[in-house]
């Protein structure tokens, strides 16, 4: 199961702190949004509280299998969320059901400790995302790894993704990869449902401006004290504009295609395919986004996780990454 990434490739990727995708357009570029009063939309209060439900649900499913699965080694638990014709775009794993548990039976039996350390999760709509540092034997450090889950119209498991890498032992902001530096310091999502959108407007904004447009001063986006939890990328913002600017002059070539990306109040995840030039076989990555108010009632970008690995040449399925 581990796989790793080249250090020349994550030093590139790291130098955009996970910050690209080249298929969003339309944004207008601004320094940061304003956070308006509540929307009115129209949605009934049992109409929201329906969807919530149904997002809760499909988050405690996703955690429920991981767990059940490698944890446990109850492959009983695939049975009854996850359907038979299951699409699987991990590139070691074959699609069905079936391929699943017999890859939980055989860690399980191999690692009888280990454990997946949930760290935190999203939903919106039919996708959940789970951040997590799984460890196969007790006292390595593991993985960092993000699972994306896509859920059928009847709650079962119908599709999943995921990007893996190793934990180092140190890193360059003094954060480890997955705690949360930023108040509060919860690791799930938190604030009004109605923050959701705004969030992902911030993200998206941010992205247009710096992969789209190639404009430097999409550090505007970013809270000056910036926590970093990529492990080769210091907090903050000092030089990220020059740094950028040097970026886009030494790869002019470089392109990002967003797949999808999952909202969930102040946090935002985004999933993504990166190349440095048309010929590179690229990077999957997996990136989360906190987002913060300000005292002025701007929205800013203040905390950072993500997951990148390269894209291998062969995969157990004919799936892709994305």
């Amino acid at each position: 199961m581990p796989r790793t990434t080249s250090l020349a490739r994550r030093t590139a990727v790291a130098l955009l702190a996970a910050a690209s995708f080249a298929t969003v357009a339309g944004f207008a570029p601004a320094s940061a949004a304003t956070v308006p009063a509540p929307p009115r939309d129209g949605l009934t209060a049992v109409d929201a509280q329906r969807s919530s439900a149904a997002l809760e649900r499909n988050k405690r499913v996703a955690v429920e299998v991981l767990t059940q699965l490698f944890e446990k080694g109850n492959v009983k638990a695939a049975d009854q969320h996850v359907r038979a014709d299951f699409v699987q775009h991990s590139p070691t794993v074959p699609d069905g059901r079936d391929a699943l548990k017999n890859l939980a039976g055989d860690l399980h039996t191999r690692y009888p400790g280990f454990t997946y350390n949930v760290k935190r999760v999203l939903a919106q709509g039919d996708l959940v995302l789970v951040h997590s540092n799984p460890i196969q034997e007790p006292g390595t450090r593991g993985e960092a790894v993000m699972d994306i889950f896509r859920f059928d119209e009847k709650g079962r498991i119908a599709e999943h993704w995921d990007t893996r890498e190793g934990v180092p032992a140190t890193t360059a902001n003094g954060n480890d990869m997955f705690g949360t530096v930023s108040n509060p310091t919860t690791n799930q999502p938190s604030g009004p449902c109605w923050l959701t959108p705004l969030s992902q407007q911030v993200v998206l904004d941010y992205f247009n401006t710096l992969l789209i447009q190639k404009n430097p001063d999409a550090v505007g986006y970013l809270q000056p004290e910036y926590y970093q939890h990529n492990p080769s990328v210091p907090n903050g913002t000092v030089g990220m504009r020059d740094g950028f600017a040097e970026f886009f002059r030494q790869f002019p070539n470089v392109t990002t295609d967003l797949k999808r990306t999952i909202a969930d109040k102040d946090y935002v995840a985004v999933h993504f395919r990166y190349r440095l030039h048309p010929e590179d076989s690229g990077q999957a990555i997996m990136g989360i986004f906190r987002v913060e108010k300000q005292a002025n009632g701007e929205l800013k970008i203040i905390e950072h996780w993500d997951v990148i690995e390269n894209v291998p040449a062969t995969s157990a399925n004919n799936n892709t990454m994305f």
